[in-house]
């Protein structure tokens, strides 16, 4: 029906210099109020589903929510990647850890300044950037295969055992209070959350890539460029989201640990998961340029959260510092 319609309107078809149609806008649009709603049902119906069923809050952080937050990326990826255009595929997960740690640590540290205590994600932190350096041999290679994607995916596995029993010996707060995003009611209230958010993730990726592709092939603008940007900051919306809500609340650690978790699951997991489905080929511009980015703004990260805080002047350099590095990926 919708194949019908753009027929109808002769859109399908364009050549490199149109104009793109506002159908593509508001496909390009509503494929982010789709992730970013998607997302959020997703990952409350979760956690009510895990809280239920008595799992931990450490192992619903470290699981449901972080693989939540992450399912657009995934979607958006792979959607792309097997329908051939494994630009956006790429440049979705590289675009989206820069913009996770410029854009929204940037953001959330203008709305409250962000204290951590020195080595609480030092763990962590290695991880994401030996993530991100692994890569290089990867992307040198031309192509992120089969095997590749299998082994990136078999160390996020390893990553959360680690976790989950280095986690064991430590105190649970019986008492904390809960969290009153979680839905309330029955199991199946919980069960319809996650449906709801699958179907709007699913088609929210879908309208993001449909309108993403056509506006940067009428435009003249590169898939890799909007893959970078435009897809990448959609599809962290449900990160933004959480670190902001975070900041607001003063939950510090809860807002850097967001954008920690999310870099290491997008490169072993969603790239990994990617790749392993549908090997990507690699262009040239992401080994000379973007993956030195991502590892440059990685260390940077891990820097800062060795200082008392990230404050907002320095909020304010990070976010200059996206938009010279957008201007730059053009």
């Amino acid at each position: 029906m919708w194949g019908a319609f753009r027929t109808h309107l002769g859109q399908s078809h364009w050549s490199a210099d149109e104009k793109a149609s506002i159908v593509e806008y508001l496909m390009l649009l509503g494929g982010l109020a789709g992730l970013f709603f998607g997302g959020e049902a997703l990952v409350r119906g979760s956690v009510g589903i895990a809280r239920r069923l008595s799992m931990s809050s450490l192992l619903i952080g470290l699981t449901v929510v972080g693989f939540g937050t992450s399912t657009p990326e995934l979607l958006v990826s792979l959607d792309a990647a097997l329908r051939g255009v494994p630009d956006i595929a790429l440049g979705n997960v590289v675009g989206s850890n820069i913009a996770n740690i410029l854009l929204i640590v940037g953001v959330s540290a203008l709305v409250w300044p962000i204290a951590v205590s020195g080595g609480t994600l030092g763990r962590d932190t290695a991880v994401m950037l030996a993530a991100a350096i692994i890569l290089i041999p990867i992307f040198a290679l031309g192509e992120v295969g089969s095997i590749a994607g299998c082994v990136m995916f078999a160390g996020l596995v390893t990553y959360l055992l680690v976790a989950y029993r280095q986690s064991q010996s430590q105190p649970v707060n019986e008492d904390a209070p809960t969290d009153p995003s979680v839905p309330g009611g029955a199991l199946w209230v919980s069960v319809l959350w996650v449906v709801a958010g699958l179907v709007l993730l699913m088609v929210g990726a879908r309208f993001l890539v449909d309108g993403s592709v056509t506006i940067a092939r009428s435009f003249g603008v590169s898939e890799a460029f909007i893959g970078l940007t435009i897809v990448a900051v959609g599809t962290s919306l449900p990160e933004l989201a959480t670190s902001l809500i975070a900041a607001l609340r003063k939950q510090s650690e809860i807002a850097i640990g967001n954008i920690v978790g999310s870099n290491i699951f997008n490169i072993l997991g969603i790239l990994g998961l990617t790749a392993a489905i549908s090997p990507i080929p690699v262009a040239a511009r992401f080994l000379s340029f973007d993956l030195p980015v991502m590892i440059a703004v990685s260390l940077l990260l891990t820097v800062l959260l060795r200082r008392p805080s990230i404050g907002r002047p320095v909020g304010l350099v990070m976010l200059i510092g996206y938009g010279v590095y957008v201007w730059a990926a053009q």
